[in-house]
C-alpha cells in the first residue's frame, strides 16, 4: 500500500514538472522577444544618445559639459541628491521599523501615504508645492515678508525631490524587516541591550541589503526627476536648473551646437544611471555569493 502511494506521488510530481516545462522553441521565442524589446526600447535609444553627443567630436562634447550653466546644473543635481537621499533614508528606516515591528492604529493609512507619490503625477506634486509656498499660496505672503524663498529656489527643488523619492527606501525595507521578524531584537533586549544598541547591532545589519537597494533606487530617481522639479524651479539657468531641465533647455535651442550639448548632458545623466545600475548589479551578485557560501557552510556541516 505504501509503495502504491509513493508511486502515485512520484507520478504526480513528474506530471507537475512537465506542466511547468516549456518546449525549447517556446523558451527561445520568449527570450528573443525579451531581447528584441530591450534592444529597441533601451539599448538603441541609449546608443543614439551617446552617438549624438559625440557627433561633433570630443572637443565639442567636453566644451558642452564645461559650460558654466551645465556645470551649475550638474552641481545642483548632485547637491539635491545629497540632501534628499539621506532625508529619505531616515524617514524610510523610521517608517519601515514602525510598520514592520509594531502594531498601531493608522498603520494601513501610513502605508497608503508612503505609496502616495507612486499614484500622484510629479507635475501635480510640484503644483501642490506651488499652491502651498508660492507667492500667492497659503504660506506665500509670510515667506515673502521674511524674505525666504522656496518656490523658484533650491529649497523647493529639494522638497519636490524628497516627495517624489521618499517611498523607495521604505518600500525596500518593509518586506525585509517583516521577513526577519522581531525575535532577534527581543533576544538582544533580554540580554540587556538598549534600543539604540539593538537597532545598530541587530536590526540594521539584518536589513543592510534592502537599505542599500533603496538608497540606490532613491538616488537614481532623485538625479533624474523632471516633472515636479520643472514646476517649482522656474528654469533659471545657472541657479535652479538641474541636469534634466538643462537637457530640455539646450534641446529647445535653435542651433546644432545646442542640440549636441543637450545630448552631451543627457549622456552624462545616462552614464550616472548606468553606474547606479552597475553598483546595484554588483551588490546583488555579492549578496547571492554570500548566501551561497552560507548555504554551503550549513550543508557541509
Amino acid at each position: 500500500m505504501a509503495g502504491i502511494v509513493t508511486n502515485r506521488r512520484g507520478v504526480a510530481q513528474r506530471a507537475s514538472q512537465r506542466g511547468t516545462e516549456e518546449s525549447p522553441m517556446t523558451k527561445w521565442t520568449l527570450i528573443a522577444i525579451a531581447l528584441a524589446f530591450c534592444f529597441v526600447f533601451l539599448l538603441l535609444p541609449l546608443a543614439n544618445v551617446l552617438a549624438q553627443a559625440l557627433a561633433q567630436g570630443w572637443g565639442c562634447y567636453w566644451k558642452a559639459l564645461g559650460d558654466p550653466d551645465s556645470l551649475a546644473a550638474i552641481r545642483l543635481t548632485l547637491v539635491v541628491a545629497a540632501i534628499s537621499v539621506p532625508m529619505n533614508v531616515l524617514f524610510g528606516l523610521a517608517a519601515a521599523w514602525a510598520i514592520a515591528k509594531f502594531q498601531f492604529r493608522g498603520k494601513s493609512f501610513l502605508i497608503t501615504l508612503i505609496d502616495l507619490p507612486f499614484s500622484v503625477s510629479p507635475v501635480v506634486a510640484g503644483l501642490m508645492l506651488v499652491v502651498l509656498f508660492g507667492l500667492q499660496g497659503f504660506f506665500g505672503k509670510w515667506l515673502d515678508a521674511h524674505d525666504f524663498k522656496i518656490i523658484f529656489a533650491v529649497p523647493g527643488i529639494v522638497m519636490a525631490t524628497v516627495f517624489i523619492t521618499f517611498p523607495f527606501v521604505a518600500r525596500e525595507l518593509i518586506p525585509v524587516m517583516e521577513a526577519t521578524g522581531t525575535e532577534q531584537e527581543q533576544a538582544a533586549l533580554t540580554l540587556g541591550a538598549n534600543g539604540w544598541q539593538t537597532f545598530w547591532h541587530v536590526t540594521l545589519p539584518s536589513v543592510k541589503w534592502g537599505l542599500i537597494y533603496g538608497i540606490i533606487l532613491c538616488n537614481a530617481r532623485a538625479m533624474g526627476e523632471f516633472g515636479a522639479v520643472s514646476v517649482v524651479s522656474g528654469h533659471i539657468a545657472g541657479l535652479t536648473e538641474t541636469m534634466p531641465l538643462r537637457v530640455q533647455a539646450l534641446y529647445e535651442g535653435t542651433t546644432k551646437a545646442s542640440a549636441a550639448a543637450a545630448f552631451a548632458v543627457a549622456s552624462l545623466l545616462a552614464m550616472l544611471a548606468l553606474l547606479t545600475l552597475g553598483i546595484k548589479t554588483f551588490l546583488e551578485w555579492k549578496q547571492a555569493r554570500v548566501e551561497k557560501l552560507i548555504v554551503t557552510g550549513v550543508d557541509s556541516r
